[in-house]
C-alpha cells in the first residue's frame, strides 16, 4: 500500500505530533508498505530526504489555504492509496484550512483523520460553536476516523459518528542502552549546564538528591503551576529535592508554550524554588533515556487527567520510570492506582507532593512501580499500533 501522511510538524521540528507521525511512518515501511510524509519545512533540514526507508517531503511554509492547492498537487503526483492526516490544530497554527481538506481531497484519494485531541481551530472572534463543527466536518468527510483515547472516542460517537477507531499511540523516544550507566556520575558530570547545576548544589554526595522528573513541553494542560507549589512544599518539608525538565519546553508550533513557560518561572522566583529547576533543553533521544534514568520519579500533574494520548506518559511507561500522575477522567484498565501509577487529583499541589513524597521515601515502593511501568509499556509497542492503523487504511479504501 501506499501511504501518505499529512503532519503539521515533523523532525527536526520540536512536536509530539511529529514524533508520532515519525515512529508510526517507520513501523508502516517496515511493514512493507511504501510511506511519504508531506510536512512543513525546517530551516536546515532538506526539502526532500528518505529517513529509515520513509520518504519526508518537507515543502510546507506555513499552513493556510494556499496549503490545499500545494497538497493536491502532491497527491496528484504521488497518488496514494490511502491520506491520513494527523490533526492536532497547534500543529498547524489553528488555522481552519487544514480542517477542509478530506473534503477537498476525498475525490483523489480516501481519507483517514487522527485526532491526537479535539482541541479546535481558531476562526475569528466569538466563533463559538462553529470551531466545535470545524472539528465534526473534518471527521465526517473523511471515510474513517482514529482517535487515540477514550474521551475523544465517546465524543465523536455521541456526534453521530460511527467510523470511529481507537488506537493507543506509543512511546516516542525508544529507550536506550544504558548498560554501565552511573547515576551519581551523571549527576557530578559538568558537560551539560543542567548537570553542572546539580553539581554544585551537592558536590560531595549527589546520590543524597532527590530528582523529580518532567517531561514534555510546558503548556496549560500539563498542570505546570501544580508541579512548581508541590515542588515549594516538598522544600519546605526539608527535602534535599530537584526537579529536572527533560527535553525541550517549548517546541515549534504553539506560541502560547513559550508564555506559559515564561509565567510558570515566574512563579518559581516567587517561591523561591527557581534554584531547585534544572533543564536539559532539547536533546537526543539517548540524552532523554539517561535524563530518565536519573530521576527517583517523574510527575506529570495533566489538568485534565492522565490520558493514553499523552505521549510524555507514554515515554515515561517506556523507560519504567515510579510516576505520579492525575486521575484519569474516565476509567483506564491500563492505568492502576498503588500498582503502576499514583494517582492524585489534579491541581492539588498538597496531594501531589504527598504522593512524591511517598515515592522518594518508599524504595519498595519506588522499585514496584517502575517495574509495572515497564510491563505497561509493552501493551503499546509500534509494530501492533502500525498494523491496527494499517487495516483501518484498508477498510477506509474499500468503503
Amino acid at each position: 500500500m501506499r501511504i501518505v501522511f499529512i503532519a503539521g510538524e515533523f523532525p527536526p521540528l520540536q512536536g509530539g505530533l511529529g514524533d508520532f507521525t515519525r515512529e508510526l511512518a517507520r513501523a508502516c515501511r517496515l511493514a512493507g508498505h511504501e510511506v511519504h510524509v508531506f510536512t512543513r519545512a525546517a530551516a536546515g533540514a532538506p526539502d526532500d530526504e528518505l529517513l529509515d526507508g520513509v520518504a519526508v517531503h518537507r515543502r510546507v511554509s506555513r499552513w493556510g489555504w494556499a496549503t490545499w492547492k500545494q497538497v493536491a498537487g502532491f497527491v496528484q503526483r504521488v497518488r496514494p492509496d490511502v491520506l491520513n492526516v494527523q490533526y492536532q490544530a497547534a500543529a498547524y497554527h489553528m488555522h481552519p484550512a487544514i480542517n477542509l481538506l478530506p473534503l477537498i481531497l476525498s475525490r483523489r484519494a480516501p481519507v483517514v483523520v487522527t485526532f491526537h485531541d479535539l482541541r479546535t481551530p481558531y476562526l475569528f472572534p466569538k466563533a463559538g460553536p462553529l470551531r466545535r463543527q470545524a472539528i465534526l466536518g473534518m471527521a465526517c468527510a473523511a471515510r474513517a476516523v482514529i482517535v487515540t483515547n477514550v474521551e475523544d472516542d465517546v465524543s465523536l460517537r455521541q456526534a453521530g459518528l460511527r467510523e470511529v477507531f481507537r488506537i493507543p499511540i506509543g512511546s516516542n523516544i525508544t529507550p536506550a542502552d544504558l548498560t554501565g550507566f552511573d547515576r551519581c556520575t551523571w549527576l557530578r558530570c559538568a558537560g551539560s549546564r543542567t548537570q553542572a547545576r546539580v553539581q554544585e548544589m551537592n558536590e560531595d554526595a549527589p546520590e543524597r538528591v532527590f530528582v523529580v522528573g518532567y517531561f514534555g513541553f510546558l503548556n496549560e494542560s500539563k498542570g505546570g503551576e501544580t508541579l512548581i507549589r508541590a515542588l515549594a512544599l516538598l522544600r519546605d518539608r526539608g527535602l534535599d529535592i530537584k526537579l529536572l525538565l527533560i527535553g525541550g519546553q517549548t517546541g515549534d508550533s504553539d506560541p502560547t508554550n513559550q508564555q506559559y513557560a515564561h509565567a510558570l518561572m515566574a512563579l518559581a522566583d516567587e517561591l523561591s524554588v527557581r534554584t531547585q529547576i534544572l533543564s536539559t533543553g532539547f536533546v537526543d533521544a539517548r540524552a532523554v533515556s539517561e535524563a530518565f534514568a536519573a530521576c527517583d520519579c517523574v510527575a506529570l500533574p495533566y489538568r485534565d487527567g492522565a490520558s493514553l494520548r499523552r505521549g510524555t506518559l507514554m515515554a515515561a511507561l517506556a523507560h519504567g520510570a515510579a510516576i505520579v500522575t492525575t486521575t484519569p477522567r474516565v476509567e483506564l484498565p491500563e492505568l492502576q492506582h498503588e500498582e503502576n501509577v499514583l494517582l492524585v487529583p489534579a491541581d492539588q499541589p498538597a496531594a501531589l507532593a504527598d504522593a512524591i513524597r511517598r515515592v522518594l521515601t518508599d524504595s519498595e515502593l519506588r522499585r514496584r512501580l517502575q517495574a509495572a511501568a515497564r510491563r505497561t509499556a509493552a501493551l503499546f509497542n509500534w509494530e501492533h499500533i502500525a498494523a491496527e492503523t494499517v487495516c483501518v487504511f484498508e477498510r477506509a479504501r474499500s468503503r
